[in-house]
C-alpha cells in the first residue's frame, strides 16, 4: 500500500523499483557467467513444497515481494546463458531488454494510432523493411506482429481461405467446398493446429514427403495436389518451410512457387526459424524464391535474438488482412477521427488487445544495423559448422543425416562405448533410444547445459543442437561435446 499512487509514495516506489532493478541486473550478469548453472533443477512437487506460492487475502510486505522476485529468478532457466541450447529462441540482448522494460512502462495497446502513436508508426516502418528484405518491390504489402509463429501461420491460412472464398467470413465453412492444405512431413505442427482451429480439420492437411535432408519433394507435392483435385477437394494453401524445426531444412521455394502458380494456390513460407537468414548476404540464398510467396512468417525472436515474443506475418497483397478480419467496432475504430485512419491497424488483427512487440526489434535494429544482425547470424551458423566438423568423424558420434547443416541445427546420436561394437539391430535401437534422455536428465540435474532431443520418423532419440545465441563460443561447443561424453560414458 506504500507504493504509488499512494500519497507521498514516491520515495518508497523509487527504492522498491531500484531494488528490483538490482535483482534484475545481478541476474543479467549471472546469465553470462559460465561458472553459474544454466538451471537449478527441482522436481515440480519439490518446488511446490519448498516455498509458499499460495495467494492470500492479506497483503505481504515489500521485503517479501522482493524475496518472491529473487526466488522466481533463482529457479528460472537462464535462457541467455551461453550454454543454453535447448530452444530455437536463446540469448539475452541488452538493447532488446531495455526496449521491453520501456514497452511495459508505456503499457499501451496496438489497436489504434490514438493510443499508441509511436509504436504504430514503428510497426509500419519495421514491417515494410522486412517485406523489402523478403524481396517485394518497395516493401509493398501488409503484415502484423502476432503472438508467435503458430498464430502467424494461422493468419496465413485464414487469409488464404478468405482470398479464395470471401463468403466464408459470413457464411462459415458450410458454404464452401472441402478445402485442403499441403505442407511437408517435417513442417511445424502449427499448420495442423491452425487447420483445426479454423474448422478446416487436421485431416485436410496433406503431408508431403521429404528427401533425406528434410526438404519437401516438389514432384510429390504436385502428385498430391492432382490427387486431391480428382477427389473433388479444393487445394487452397501450400505451406513451405524455410528452416524446419528439427533438421533446419529449407524447402525448394522456387520449384514450390512454380507449382503454386500453375494450380493457382496460395503459397505461404513458414520462415519462423529460417527467416533471419534474409539478413545475411552469405546465407540468404537458402530462401531463394521467397519473394514469390503470398505470405511469410518470420520470427525475430528466434535467429535474431529479439526477446520473446516477436513474430511477424508478412502478406504480399495490401488490404487483404483488413477485409478478412475487420468488424468495424464503432467504439474503437470511429470513422470520423481527425487523423489518417489507415494507421488504426487493430481491425486487421484477430486479437482486440495486442501487445507492443515491435519496439524491441526496432530498437535492436537501430543499435546493430542490418550488418550487426548479419554478423550475429553468420557467427551462429559458423558455430554450427564448427560443431558438425568436430563430431562428424569423432568416435562415438553418428550424424542423423549426411552433409553440412544448412541452418544451425546439428542432429546426431551419441553412441556410448557399450554400444559401439554392436551390430545394427532391434536391441541396439532400443538401447540407443534411452541414451539421449538419460544424458539430458543428467545435464539438468548438474545444471551445466541444456540441449534438446527427439525421435523423428523411424529414427530413435537423437540430439538436436541449435545455436541462436551470439554469446556462444567455440569453447562452449567444446564444453557441450565433453559434457555429453562425461555424462554418457557409462551408459
Amino acid at each position: 500500500p506504500d507504493l504509488l499512487p499512494a500519497c507521498n509514495g514516491e520515495i518508497t516506489t523509487m527504492s522498491f523499483l531500484q531494488d528490483v532493478v538490482d535483482i534484475l541486473l545481478q541476474y543479467v550478469v549471472k546469465s553470462f557467467d559460465r561458472s553459474t548453472k544454466v538451471i537449478d533443477f527441482h522436481y515440480p512437487n519439490e518446488l511446490l513444497q519448498e516455498y509458499n506460492w499460495e495467494l492470500a487475502d492479506q497483503p505481504q510486505t515489500l521485503e517479501e515481494i522482493l524475496l518472491n522476485c529473487r526466488t522466481t529468478l533463482k529457479y528460472a532457466i537462464k535462457t541467455g546463458h551461453p550454454r543454453y541450447f535447448n530452444q530455437l529462441s536463446t540469448g539475452l540482448d541488452m538493447v532488446g531488454l531495455a526496449a521491453d522494460w520501456l514497452t511495459s512502462a508505456a503499457n499501451t495497446n496496438m489497436f489504434t494510432y490514438e493510443i499508441a502513436p509511436v509504436f504504430v508508426l514503428l510497426e509500419y516502418v519495421t514491417l515494410r523493411k522486412m517485406r523489402e528484405m523478403v524481396g517485394w518491390p518497395g516493401g509493398c504489402g501488409d503484415g502484423i506482429f502476432s503472438p508467435g509463429g503458430a498464430i502467424s501461420n494461422m493468419y496465413a491460412m485464414l487469409i488464404a481461405r478468405f482470398k479464395m472464398f470471401p463468403e466464408v467470413k459470413e457464411k462459415g465453412m458450410a458454404a464452401i467446398p472441402r478445402l485442403v492444405a499441403f505442407t511437408s512431413e517435417h513442417s511445424h505442427f502449427s499448420v495442423k493446429k491452425g487447420a483445426a482451429a479454423l474448422g478446416i480439420g487436421t485431416d485436410s492437411v496433406i503431408l508431403i514427403r521429404c528427401d533425406e535432408r528434410g526438404k519437401m519433394i516438389p514432384s510429390d507435392l504436385e502428385r498430391r495436389i492432382l490427387e486431391a483435385k480428382q477427389k473433388g477437394f479444393v487445394p487452397f494453401l501450400v505451406s513451405a518451410t524455410a528452416g524446419t524445426t528439427v533438421y533446419g531444412a529449407f524447402d525448394p521455394l522456387i520449384a514450390i512457387a512454380d507449382i503454386c502458380k500453375k494450380y493457382k494456390i496460395w503459397m505461404h513460407v513458414d520462415g519462423a526459424w529460417g527467416g533471419g537468414l534474409l539478413m545475411s548476404r552469405k546465407h540468404k540464398w537458402k530462401l531463394n524464391g521467397v519473394e514469390r510467396a503470398n505470405s511469410v512468417t518470420w520470427n525475430p525472436h528466434k535467429m535474431m535474438g529479439v526477446p520473446l515474443q516477436c513474430s511477424a506475418l508478412l502478406v504480399r497483397e495490401e488490404g487483404l488482412m483488413q477485409s478478412c478480419n475487420q468488424m468495424h467496432a464503432s467504439y474503437l475504430f470511429q470513422q470520423d477521427k481527425h487523423y489518417d485512419l489507415s494507421y488504426d491497424t487493430g481491425d486487421k488483427a484477430l486479437q482486440c488487445g495486442r501487445h507492443v512487440d515491435v519496439f524491441k526489434l526496432w530498437l535492436m535494429w537501430r543499435a546493430k544495423g542490418t550488418t550487426g544482425f548479419e554478423a550475429q547470424i553468420d557467427k551462429c551458423l559458423e558455430l554450427a559448422e564448427y560443431l558438425y566438423n568436430k563430431i562428424k568423424n569423432r568416435e562415438g558420434y553418428e550424424m542423423v543425416f549426411d552433409g553440412k547443416p544448412q541452418h544451425t541445427n546439428v542432429c546426431f546420436w551419441y553412441i556410448p562405448p557399450s554400444l559401439r561394437g554392436m551390430e545394427d539391430n532391434e536391441e541396439r535401437m532400443s538401447r540407443l533410444t534411452k541414451v539421449a534422455p538419460v544424458i539430458k536428465a543428467r545435464m539438468m540435474e548438474y545444471g551445466t547445459t541444456m540441449v534438446s532431443y527427439q525421435p523423428l520418423g523411424d529414427k530413435v532419440n537423437f540430439f538436436r543442437m541449435v545455436i541462436s545465441n551470439p554469446a556462444a563460443t567455440h569453447q562452449d561447443i567444446d564444453f557441450l561435446i565433453d559434457e555429453i561424453e562425461r555424462l554418457g560414458q557409462d551408459l
